[in-house]
């Protein structure tokens, strides 16, 4: 299930705005960057454009801040962090060095790959993976066992494994706020790995295609019954299911996600590239885009 994005009522969040591009000023205009402000001066106006450019008055608590460098050489990086009735959203916006103009948005230097840096953060070994190991496409994918989406996805995705030659790489990301049992069945399906790597596919689509049985009370019971049916030693299993590695691999891959801006289910990255959501049609259409940028 999709985890709803923080809004605050009644006003225009800052961080839902459509992407532009900022553009570094001609060198027409550096010498009146060289004569910047001081950056404390930066960040006080950011603050005070902020709060009067959403409405955020006084029962607002707003941070804004550090400084840091941007891709364009004449814009700062400002993360933005505002809280109201024990609520908050963060977000970046970009700020030019003479403190005349701010950008929402993304900003990418065009000199890099603009993925490379997703790719250098996601872990494939060590994780569940069918497809061939030099594939020119890998396809991460970041789950949860309890979210309905996620089991449409995996029925679509055995659909693409056949089509193309890809490698797919799952990671737990359990929803542990909205789905009760999803965290046990990751820790389940990861023990299954630890004793099998190739059992562990058996029992990740048995528990989605058994997710409408499962439950908080029964699911220990449902993951055992699932094990031994994947061919598991149920006895090691156990054990595997009441230690704390499985755990800490399942919390590993969060914290993993969560490092990558993940914050629903499901969310794939196709050679690095983030397809939020279970639109196959989308999917489709990147696996196919990257397999012919690698053919050529």
């Amino acid at each position: 299930m999709f985890r709803k994005r923080l809004v605050f009522r009644a006003i225009p969040i800052l961080f839902a705005a459509l992407p532009c591009l900022a553009q570094t000023p001609p060198a027409s205009n550096r010498s009146e960057a060289a004569r910047s402000p001081d950056p404390a001066q930066v960040l006080k106006t950011t603050d005070a454009y902020v709060r009067n450019l959403f409405a955020w008055g006084p029962d607002f608590k707003v941070n804004v801040g550090p400084l840091s460098q941007s891709p364009a050489a004449d814009f700062y990086l400002v993360p933005v962090r505002v809280s109201v009735n024990d609520q908050t959203d963060t977000g970046e916006v970009y700020v030019s060095k003479d403190g005349k103009t701010l950008v929402r948005g993304e900003m990418f230097d065009m000199s890099i790959d603009p993925f490379a840096g997703n790719r250098a953060k996601l872990r494939i070994e060590g994780n569940p993976s069918k497809g061939p190991a030099d594939a020119p496409v890998t396809v991460v994918e970041f789950a949860d066992f309890e979210c309905p989406h996620c089991r449409e996805l995996d029925e679509a995705l055995k659909g693409l494994e056949g089509h193309y030659r890809i490698r797919l790489v799952y990671k737990d990301f359990p929803l542990v706020t909205l789905h009760p049992w999803a965290e046990t069945a990751a820790i389940g399906a990861r023990c299954a790995f630890v004793e099998s790597p190739e059992a562990f596919w058996k029992v990740h689509d048995v528990i989605f295609e058994k997710q409408d049985l499962i439950s908080t009370e029964n699911v220990w019971d449902k993951l055992a019954e699932f094990a031994a049916q994947a061919g598991l030693d149920k006895e090691a299993f156990k054990s595997c299911m009441s230690s704390s590695e499985a755990k800490r691999a399942v919390e590993a891959n969060r914290e993993e996600g969560m490092a990558l801006s993940v914050n629903s289910t499901p969310t794939l990255f196709v050679n690095g590239r983030p397809v939020i959501g279970g639109d196959i049609a989308a999917l489709e259409h990147i696996i196919e885009f990257e397999l012919a940028a690698r053919a050529k």
